[in-house]
């Protein structure tokens, strides 16, 4: 009896801990759990790299896509140059009704001979110049193509750096954060023990009031980390997504960043595939070529029209000529061909002032060419020698960060057996923030360097 009373007790806790709980879940429901659906929240954030960040931006950037676009329009303007050089045929087909005078077959307008002429002509058309010959104007938008591809890699490469200068500012961000969180807690964690030894009269009151103030200001540095963790996220995601998603989360490789090879493979590596240069020349290219084509407008040049088909009173092959219907049933299809030179004899000048612009531009283009060439070489220096500079000093805060960070420690083990002051405990907590941030500031730097470099050589 004693057993199943027991037993009883037992079965009506469990019911009654039972009812407890699910009352307090349908009070407070987890904040994962969907009370319409009845479903967990599936939406996890997706972890981007940096290489899936430039893929984003490409598809996303309204710059990118307009230098993608010209590439495009210079595309089909060389190829409608093309075209203009080679010979065009077209087909006309016309019927001619004239009101007849009532007595003779021809109609009451003397430029058609009968009441009803129909043409059907097929027309070979080609027009013969200086251009024609020397491919000058074909020239002009071939370079004009090479111009727009070298300024679509100058944005890819530009977007490039944007896009690293964003993501490793969420990086560096994200590391301040933890920082400065890690310092609130180190703050806490004195403050804690200043009080304690307060209570039993190891310490001044001063001390505690020393930390507490201590512990504010990392509060508020702990704050501001946060925005400007919310502020890089949000830059982020509006270069790469159309939706502004800030659902993501991205990799922190800035610890393994890629070694930077010697100056002689960088050099050679920027005198090949360096687009502001391959711009500027394909710039000067292209005016010489305009050049040509205002010299060729001082030429005379040649039309040609071969034209094949039927200008009859019938539309047939063979039809009786209603002028000699005793000639019986003649052929109708024949053809013609035309032949017109075009002179230039006077313009007022346009055509000179036409050769003077584009000679005004060819010099413009030579010397943005030298200069491109002299920016390069500077460029190329500064960008080299910045990206050498940042690498040997990340090594440097990378070993101030680990001495800042023992230094704490020690300190706060020599604070709490009394033999350091509360001054040193602050320094050092100071200066372990202080070498954290830099050092994560530094490892930004490098990677924008080295992706500054990159405009200038590509990929190394």
């Amino acid at each position: 009896m004693e057993i199943c009373t027991h037993t009883r007790r037992t079965v009506s806790a469990w019911l009654v801990l039972l009812c407890s709980t699910l009352i307090a879940v349908a009070q407070n429901p987890p904040a994962d759990v969907s009370l319409n659906s009845g479903q967990l929240d599936t939406n996890a954030p997706s972890t981007i790299t940096l290489q899936d960040a430039l893929e984003l931006a490409r598809k996303n950037d309204p710059q990118f896509h307009g230098a993608v676009t010209a590439v495009k329009l210079a595309h089909e303007d060389q190829v409608q140059a093309r075209a203009a050089l080679l010979p065009s045929v077209s087909a006309t087909s016309q019927a001619l009704l004239t009101q007849g005078n009532g007595i003779t077959p021809n109609g009451r307008f003397v430029t058609n001979d009968g009441v009803h002429v129909y043409r059907a002509w097929g027309v070979l058309h080609e027009d013969l110049s200086v251009n024609t010959l020397t491919l000058a104007g074909y020239h002009s938008m071939t370079a004009a193509t090479a111009a727009a591809k070298a300024q679509q890699e100058i944005a890819r490469r530009g977007l490039k750096v944007t896009v690293t200068q964003a993501y490793y500012a969420l990086v560096v961000a994200q590391r301040k954060y933890a920082t400065a969180q890690q310092s609130r807690d180190q703050s806490q964690n004195v403050l804690n023990i200043s009080q304690k030894l307060e209570n039993e009269g190891q310490v001044a009151h001063s001390d505690v009031i020393r930390f507490q103030l201590q512990f504010n200001q990392q509060q508020q540095a702990f704050e501001e980390a946060r925005l400007a963790m919310d502020n890089a996220r949000l830059n982020l995601a509006m270069l790469l997504f159309p939706n502004f998603n800030q659902n993501f989360t991205v990799v922190d490789d800035m610890d393994s960043a890629q070694a930077l090879p010697e100056f002689a493979e960088v050099e050679t590596l920027a005198g090949k595939s360096n687009p502001q240069l391959a711009a500027a020349m394909a710039g000067m290219r292209q005016a010489r070529a305009n050049v040509s084509v205002a010299r060729a407008a001082f030429f005379p040049t040649v039309a040609v029209d071969v034209d094949y088909g039927i200008e009859a009173n019938a539309f047939a092959l063979r039809s009786v000529n209603q002028g000699f219907p005793e000639a019986g049933r003649l052929p109708n299809p024949g053809y013609f061909a035309t032949v017109a030179l075009n002179v230039p004899v006077w313009d007022w000048g346009s055509l000179r002032s036409k050769l003077h612009q584009a000679e005004d531009r060819k010099d413009l283009a030579r010397l943005e060419l030298t200069f491109a060439q002299r920016q390069l070489l500077s460029n190329l220096y500064s960008y080299y020698n910045e990206a050498k500079t940042a690498r040997s000093e990340a090594d440097m805060l990378r070993s101030s960060a680990d001495l800042a960070a023992e230094n704490l420690r020690l300190n706060t083990l020599r604070y709490r057996a009394g033999e350091a002051t509360v001054l040193e405990l602050v320094d050092a907590e100071s200066a372990f923030t202080q070498a954290q941030n830099a050092f994560a500031d530094g490892l930004q730097r490098y990677r924008v360097a080295v992706a500054t470099l990159q405009t200038l050589t590509g990929n190394f």
